[in-house]
């Protein structure tokens, strides 16, 4: 099977990055449509509407996404344990737990926003768009300059 997943390591790890990418491209919109949602009147057309937006990018986009990218990195792995002994690695693994800690707040704030229970404020939401974009970063510069 090794030698399998080191044949097709390119196409592994191209797969990999498009997942990234389009679970990137929700984690970064849905807090946009909570900061929207915020001012919303509970009930109304606009807050249905972008229920139903966070809902589908969350179950269609979001979610497949990051499974794909979680199976993709984990085949990488499969093809080259080394890449486990990496301190880059450990730092970059880090950083994906702080992700995923995200997409768990935000998959939870969906579900608040679904029952009209939302507490947090428009703020809140502006802050924490932020936080993937940051924690992105770290993870593209480890990946791609492995600095230690």
């Amino acid at each position: 099977m090794q030698d399998f997943l080191l044949t097709y390591y390119g196409w592994i790890k191209a797969l990999h990055i498009i997942s990234m990418v389009a679970f990137m491209a929700g984690m970064l919109y849905l807090p946009r449509l909570f900061i929207y949602h915020v001012s919303a009147v509970a009930g109304g057309e606009l807050s249905e509407t972008l229920k139903v937006m966070e809902r589908r990018l969350l179950r269609f986009i979001i979610n497949p996404a990051m499974i794909a990218m979680i199976i993709f990195g984990g085949l990488m792995f499969w093809a080259n344990p080394e890449l486990i002994k990496m301190p880059w690695m450990h730092a970059k693994i880090l950083l994906l737990v702080g992700m995923f800690a995200a997409h768990h707040l935000f998959a939870r704030s969906r579900k608040n926003f679904e029952l009209d229970r939302n507490t947090k404020t428009a703020k809140f939401f502006r802050i924490w768009n932020e936080i993937p974009t940051i924690l992105m970063i770290g993870i593209i510069l480890l990946a791609v300059v492995k600095p230690f």
